[in-house]
This record gives structure tokens, sequence and C-alpha cells, in this order.
């Protein structure tokens, strides 16, 4: 492999995972013939403040004469709760690089400096929504790890900048390099599911129908009742059309998905504390496991006992 030039491009605020994972990656890398040769750049050239309060030497700022084969730019908490200042979205802008890729909420960078328009890209689970608002144009994967569109990378939150990075080394100089990195790493070559395994339970607003209130209170209070459509609406009084339509109107599902939706996180909540799938699968209500299994595949698309492995503790 030639010698290929990373820039990382950092700025205040940056999330300091998300620089040094993909950096881990690359070092490890040329320990098996690849030529990977790493440089920070803030925008002006001046050091810059991470998100750990650290101080950041920089090897120079960008400029029009900046050209690499890869840019990076790394996340921040900062964004999206505040828009991308026009300086780092400048920065953005002028180098010239065979391919660009960012880590978690680095996406909104890019966002904002139009280089997402009409490509599919992923963030972080919890602002996948706020990226498809400010990016109208783009095709926002939820669940991905990590999205290529052609030249453009971009990754979901903090560690997953360690499988984006895997993937531009196998890109590179193919699998076994990449799967030899990983190794000493001590991480999957690609992790099973996607990132809605480790998101938070849903939460959104109350509806703002009494009626429909009335439904979700009692659903939310009483999951392993019996919640078909017909039942639900007779213990409202009102006919099934009219309770379908509320829920698509102030909730976008359907009664069977809300449903199905308060079962899973209870199942989810109940596994991470240490119940066994059968048992999870009873007390959140679901007809019986291999209904619950199949909403896991669906949703995670993994297993159970896979989610409760990976999530239930931290002790062998």
């Amino acid at each position: 492999m030639s010698s290929h030039r990373v820039a990382i491009l950092v700025y205040d605020g940056v999330t300091m995972l998300d620089i040094a994972g993909p950096a881990e990656v690359f070092k490890e890398a040329n320990r098996f013939g690849a030529d990977y040769t790493i440089v920070l750049l803030s925008p002006t050239g001046a050091e810059v403040t991470s998100n750990l309060g650290f101080r950041m030497s920089v090897d120079g700022g960008v400029s029009v004469q900046s050209a690499f084969d890869t840019l990076l730019v790394p996340g921040s908490d900062r964004y999206p709760r505040a828009r991308v200042p026009a300086d780092l979205v400048d920065a953005v802008r002028v180098p010239v690089a065979d391919r660009i890729a960012s880590v978690c909420t680095g996406a909104f960078i890019l966002a904002a400096a139009g280089m997402l328009d009409g490509k599919r890209a992923t963030t972080h689970w919890k602002v996948t929504h706020e990226l498809a608002l400010r990016c109208p144009t783009c095709q926002v994967e939820p669940d991905a790890i990590y999205v290529r569109d052609g030249t453009t990378y971009t990754s979901a939150g903090v560690t997953a900048g360690i499988d984006l990075a895997l993937a531009l080394v196998e890109d590179d100089l193919g699998a076994d390099v990449a799967r030899e990195v990983a190794r000493r790493l001590v991480v999957y070559m690609q992790r099973t599911g996607g990132q809605s395994q480790f998101s938070a339970p849903l939460q959104g607003p109350p509806p703002r129908s009494p009626t429909l209130r009335k439904v979700t209170d009692l659903v939310s209070a009483n999951p392993q009742g019996e919640h078909s459509l017909g039942e639900l609406a007779k213990h409202l009084n009102v006919s099934t059309r009219h309770l379908n339509r509320l829920f698509h109107d102030e909730l976008s599902t359907t009664p069977a998905r809300y449903v199905e939706s308060i079962r899973f996180d209870l199942a989810r909540t109940l596994l991470d504390q240490g119940y066994t799938a059968t048992q999870a699968a009873t007390m959140a209500g679901f007809p019986s496991y291999e209904s619950m299994r199949r909403v896991f595949a669906r949703r995670l698309s993994i297993s159970p006992s896979a989610y409760q492995r990976r999530f239930g503790t931290t002790r062998r």
C-alpha cells in the first residue's frame, strides 16, 4: 500500500473517543503493511480543547492547499444542540479528499456543509431524527452502525468510529488485514445487529387526545392484558376505525405496533434485570417466547438471549 494521508478535523468540544478509536485502528493497520499517516487539523491551526477538557495541539490548520486521502470528522456533544459554526463548516469544505467520513454527530457538520445532500447517512441513534430534520434530502438510516454512500462514510455513536475505521482499512487493504487489526484491538470485525440494540426504551410525549391517552395509560399499566384492536376500541366505546386513526395521527403507528413497543421495552428492561428470556416474555405480555424472539429479531437483528449476554451485566 502506498502512503495514505488521514486528516482528522478537531475543534473545541470534539469527542476524544471519536478521534482515538479510528486513530488506533489506522496505527494498528501499519503493523500489517499499511502506511497511514495521521495529522490533526483545526479550522485555524490553533490548539483546541476536547470534550474532556484536555488541550490538544494540532499539526496545522485547514488550507486550500490541503489534500488528503481521507478526511475524518469526529463528533461533539455540542451538535446538534447548537448550529454548526461557519468556520467549522468552511473547514470541512476546503480540503481536497478522496473520501470523507464522520463519526457520531460529526454527520451534522457534514450535513451543514451540504456534503450529505441526497446521500444515505447515519449518526448516533439518539439524534437520527434530528439529522433527518436538518438534512431533509438525506436518507437517514437510524439502525446502521455505519453507512457508505460512494466516497462518503458516516457512522453511529462513539465506538462505532472503530467499526467505520475497520471498514476503511478493509477497503484499502482487504479483509485479512482488517481482521488482524480487529483481533489486536479485541473488537468484532463486524457486529451482529444494528445500533438499535444500544438505544434507550422509547419515550415520547403523551398523546394530546384524552381518549388516546386512556389507551396508552391502560397498556402501559398492564402490558400483559388483552389489548387487541377490538378490545381497546370496546374499552373506550369507539370504533376500531376511529382508534386506528387516532394512533396514526398522533403517534404515527398502529394500536398493535404500540402495544408491541410497550411490551418490547418492558422485556428489554426485564432482561437487563436478569430475568430469563421465558420469564421476560411472560411478564411483558408476549403470547410466547417465540413471539418475543421474532420481535427482537425484527427490531434489533439479534435474539433476546444474545441481547441479554451483551447488556445484562459486566461480570462474566
